[in-house]
This record gives structure tokens, C-alpha cells and sequence, in this order.
């Protein structure tokens, strides 16, 4: 078992709160799920009733989001004159998706734009001189930013110089001064923004809705706008997902209705892509998006270049998009391997380093030939296995890339920002970084790291708790309450699946391995109530100790499987305690 489940874990139980029987009558729902509602704050029938049922009317307007109103006027003077523009965005996503939303609508208005996305090993994150000089060559007279940007005072000085406007839409933290930019929109600018967690997609969103509405001129919606707009919709949830921001308010609305026009979209790489995932005809979920789609389309920028990922989703063409949405799944498959072969070389280090003592608080390890592509993943893995936060370096020709993962309860920007003396550039958020560094720098940033967490004190750095919804027996998980916790979706951070736990509970049968490795564990309990089977992934070892257990405790989420055409409620088991 790996070394973060190889720790005791402490179960903070939610206890079931007198409300819930009330708000479970007013509602018609069942209790339990009711108090999965009071967990997450949402303790009256109207705030219920939007939460289960977001409405595309709960998206803020986007004329309140800063910047808007100047951005808006900028662009229009663009198309009035017919200006070159050039949209600038991430390698992730969150960027290529952003892209995707505001050149569908340049070209429906039709400007002349382009798009430019950094090479990931070559040229890292955000702008770069070279990029900037290269686009003012080409003719481009306004240059948008999306999910970048805000941070990037002497490259956006720089276009200004060579004779191009800038806006920049962008949702990283902004430093202490903004770029001279003709407009910036960003929804940090203004303390009482409704929602200050907004994905970059969302923000490319806004923008082209507000642009949208100035042209409809308060008229009715030509077909073609709805139908970019539904498009647009899409891409933002898709964004919106895959960047790990908080699902609630209106994040929630844009991943809900993303997730329900994707396999309906009239974008042929959208179709394309979910073809080759082969998750056509199943109805999509949070999941499918987090851990299937977002993958194989950060496979272009991890592998290669991401402006293949843009190109997927802004070709008209079926079998273009078909053709490369098979090569990103062959490059997503190269990924993984890449990935285990390098955590393979990390995991043995920090054996051999005692990384993996509980008085070590963090985990910063630098490497040759590390992909810089994938460390950021690998970063994820080592914290999934050691529970603490992890930073991997790229080393080549005296210089380092690096990229970090964090865990609850440790701010990974506010930590980097400690540590800057010692850093050529960074720049992410609270849970994931990239940084640049001189391989002769890495030792003394790694102790100033390492010293900046104990400074923190936080035993929260190496997190030992499980959060659980509440306690439950195993009849309580009818047809019924299983319809309700569907309602939930979309699931990410801020509104994660629901966890129970579930007291002595005994075997019906002896424990069987299972899995390639056999690392993984199927059992079937019961309680006094009723019996399930459940699936422990990773939880292989426990087998010995679970036959010698008269009795013992199950923290798990649940689940329907389907399996030869029949299916079944299963517990997906989170932890195993014995008293």
C-alpha cells in the first residue's frame, strides 16, 4: 500500500443535524441526502432548488466582471476597421479552450485572427519577447491574453512598443501592478466580484457573451450566435473542469451545462474527441471530463505542441478532427508510461532520501531527462503516495523547470512567493505551480521550502483526515437516495462526491485479489441492515489482516456497476480502520 494510506487516517464524521428531516420533508428528498446539502451550506429549499437545478439565467452578467466594458470597445473598434488580432493563451485546458471560445466568434464576426500557443518545453507558461516580437511581425494589431497574461508587465510594455494593443483575460492572482493594457479583465480586480475563482475559460466566456450582446443590439438572437453560444457554453465547461476550480455559483451552472451539450455539440472536434475517448452514448460526467478528455487533450502540449489541441477544437473539418483526436489518444498513452517510468525514479529517491519520514513536511527532487511535460502529473502522484507537497525539477544545460502540486491546507503560490530570492520566475495557484530555477539554486530553494512549511506549523502539510458526510447503514442507499446523490453532479473541488462511513461491518466471503498487479481488493460485507460488495483499489495487503477481523469500519463512496449487463450498487472504499 502506498505510504499515505499506509497512515492512520482521522474520520471527521459530519453528525446528522436535526434540520435535515425538515429540509428532507420540504423537499422531498431523503434525509441522508439532506444532510449532504446542509454539508455543504445549502440549508434552505430555495438555495436547494438552484443548487439541483443550475439555470444559465444564475450566470453573473458579464458587464460587472472588471475590464469588461473597455475590453468590449477595444475589440469592436477591431472589427469596425478590420484589425489583425491574435489570441494568446495557455497550453492547458483551461487555455486551448479559451482560445477556441473567442476565435470561433472572431472569425462569425469576421476578423482576421489568429491564435499563438507557447511551447510548453521551449518557451514554459505565459509570454515570452520572442512570441511577441514574432506576432508584431506578422501584423497583428491587437493582441488578447486569455488565461494569461496578468503577470507579464515588460512582455505586455513590449507589444505596446511595437505598435500592438493588449487586453488581457486572465484569473491567476495579480501581482502588487497590472500590465499597461488597454483593458484588463479579471475578476480578482474587485473585492465584491461574485465570483473570484473563475476559470480562464469562464472569463473568455464573459468577454465573448458581453461581445455578443453588443452586436445583437438588444435584438433577437440570430440562430448562428445561439448556436455559438451553446458551443461556447462547452468550451467553457470544459475549461471549467478540467482547471480544478471551485463548482459552486455560477462555476457550477457553466460545468453543468457544458457537461450536458457536449455530446451534442455541433463542434466536430468536440464530437471527435469523445468518439476516440469512447465515451459516445454513455452520458458524461465530471469524471469523464477530469480524468478522460482533459488528459488526452493536455497530451498536445505535454508531448508536443498544445496548438494541435486548439486546432481540434476549431476545425470544420470531420475527419481532420477524427484524425487528430486518435493521435492525441495514442500521445495521452505515451504520456502514462512516461509518467510511470519517471515516478518510478522519484519514488526510489525519496526512499533513499527519507523523504518519506512524518517529520519531513515537503518534497522537492530535481532530475535530467524528467519530462518536463509530465512532472507536474508525477508531482500529483507523489502526493497521492506520501501526502505531502511536491515539487519535481527538469534539469538541462544549467537550468531547471519545475512544476509543484500541493494539498489542503498548504497555500503552494504563498509558499513559492517566500521563496522567490531563489527563483527566476513562478507563478500558479494554492494547489499547483511552475517554476524556474539555476540547477545551482536547487539545494538552498529546496531547504528554504522545506523551512517556509515548518514555519507554517501546519500538521495540516501532511493531512491525516478524512472528511466524511456522515454515518450511515447500508440500507439507507436506496434507488432512491442513489438518484439524489446523481444530482449532485458536477462533482470537483468545492462540491467533491459525497463519503460515509459505515461501522461494524463483518465479511460475508473471504477477501479476493484482484487487479494486473493483484494490488487491488474485492470484498462483500454487511451490516445489520444489509450487504454490499465493495472494491478497494490499492488495498491488496489488507487481506490477511481483513480474515483475522471479527469486525471493522468502511469509509467509501457509492457507486452503480455495471457488469455483464447487469448492475449493482458497489461501495468504492476509501479507507479500512479496525479497532
Amino acid at each position: 500500500m502506498s505510504q499515505a494510506r499506509m497512515q492512520r487516517k482521522i474520520w471527521e464524521i459530519r453528525p446528522r443535524s436535526a434540520h435535515s428531516k425538515s429540509l428532507a420533508g420540504q423537499l422531498k428528498i431523503t434525509p441522508l441526502f439532506a444532510q449532504i446539502l446542509l454539508n455543504r451550506q445549502i440549508s434552505d429549499p430555495k438555495t436547494a432548488r438552484s443548487f439541483l437545478s443550475p439555470k444559465l439565467t444564475d450566470l453573473i452578467d458579464p458587464a460587472r466582471l472588471p475590464g469588461m466594458q473597455e475590453a468590449v470597445e477595444r475589440i469592436r473598434r477591431a472589427v469596425k476597421n478590420k484589425e489583425q488580432i491574435a489570441i494568446y493563451g495557455d497550453y492547458d485546458v483551461d487555455g486551448i479552450s479559451s482560445v477556441a471560445i473567442l476565435w470561433h466568434l472572431f472569425r462569425m464576426l469576421g476578423l482576421k485572427a489568429d491564435y499563438y500557443i507557447p511551447h510548453r518545453v521551449d518557451e514554459g507558461y505565459g509570454l515570452n519577447p520572442e512570441a511577441v516580437h514574432q506576432l508584431a511581425e506578422a501584423g497583428t494589431n491587437l493582441l488578447i491574453t486569455v488565461d494569461c497574461g496578468i503577470g507579464a508587465l515588460e512582455e505586455i510594455a513590449l507589444a505596446r512598443r511595437l505598435g500592438m494593443d493588449v487586453i488581457i483575460t486572465d484569473h491567476h492572482r495579480p501581482g502588487p501592478q497590472l500590465p499597461d493594457a488597454s483593458a484588463v479583465v479579471h475578476p480578482l480586480l474587485d473585492t465584491d466580484y461574485p465570483n473570484p475563482s473563475a476559470a480562464g475559460a469562464m472569463v473568455a466566456f464573459k468577454l465573448a457573451w458581453a461581445l455578443a450582446e453588443s452586436f445583437r443590439n438588444g435584438g433577437k438572437t440570430p440562430p448562428d450566435l445561439r448556436q455559438y453560444l451553446l458551443n461556447a457554453t462547452t468550451l467553457a465547461g470544459l475549461g471549467t473542469i478540467a482547471d480544478v476550480v471551485e463548482l459552486r455559483g455560477e462555476n457550477r451552472v457553466i460545468a453543468g451545462y457544458g457537461l450536458k451539450a457536449l455530446e451534442e455539440s455541433s463542434l466536430c472536434g468536440i464530437r471527435a474527441l469523445v468518439e476516440a475517448a469512447e465515451l459516445a452514448g454513455r452520458g458524461l460526467e465530471s469524471y469523464d471530463i477530469a480524468f478522460t478528455l482533459a488528459p488526452m487533450l493536455n497530451a498536445a502540449g505535454r508531448m508536443g505542441h498544445a496548438r494541435l489541441a486548439v486546432e481540434l477544437l476549431t476545425t470544420e473539418n470531420a475527419y481532420r478532427a477524427a484524425q487528430i483526436a486518435r493521435y492525441l489518444k495514442e500521445q495521452n498513452k505515451l504520456r502514462q508510461k512516461c509518467q510511470r517510468d519517471i515516478f518510478k525514479q522519484v519514488r526510489q529517491r525519496i526512499l533513499e532520501a527519507g523523504f518519506n519520514h512524518p517529520d519531513r513536511r515537503t518534497i522537492v527532487l530535481a532530475g535530467e531527462n524528467w519530462h518536463p511535460g509530465v512532472i507536474g502529473i508525477v508531482a500529483s502522484r507523489v502526493i497521492e503516495e506520501f501526502g505531502k507537497p511536491a515539487i519535481l525539477i527538469n534539469l538541462e544545460n544549467g537550468l531547471g523547470q519545475g512544476s509543484g502540486r500541493s494539498i489542503e491546507g498548504f497555500n503552494l503560490h504563498d509558499a513559492l512567493c517566500a521563496c522567490r530570492e531563489h527563483l527566476l520566475r513562478f507563478g500558479g495557484h494554492e494547489l499547483a505551480a511552475g517554476l524556474r530555477i539555476q540547477s545551482d539554486r536547487v539545494a538552498v530553494f529546496a531547504q528554504a521550502f522545506e523551512d517556509y512549511a515548518r514555519r507554517c506549523n501546519s500538521d495540516s502539510v501532511t493531512p491525516a483526515a478524512l472528511s466524511i458526510d456522515a454515518e450511515a447503514t447500508i440500507r439507507e442507499f436506496s434507488e432512491q437516495l442513489m438518484r439524489e446523490l446523481a444530482w449532485l453532479e458536477p462533482f470537483g473541488q468545492g462540491n467533491p462526491p459525497p463519503l460515509f462511513a459505515t461501522r461494524g461491518v463483518r465479511l460475508i466471503a473471504p477477501p479476493r485479489r484482484c487487479g494486473a498487479k493483484n494490488d487491488h481488493l474485492q470484498i462483500s460485507i454487511q451490516d445489520n441492515t444489509g450487504a454490499v460488495r465493495c472494491i478497494g483499489f490499492g488495498m491488496g495487503p489488507l487481506e490477511k489482516k481483513l480474515l483475522e477481523a471479527d469486525c471493522f469500519h468502511v469509509a467509501y463512496k457509492p457507486q452503480y456497476n455495471t457488469w455483464n449487463g447487469s448492475t449493482n450498487l458497489q461501495f468504492v472504499l476509501e479507507d479500512i480502520q479496525f479497532d
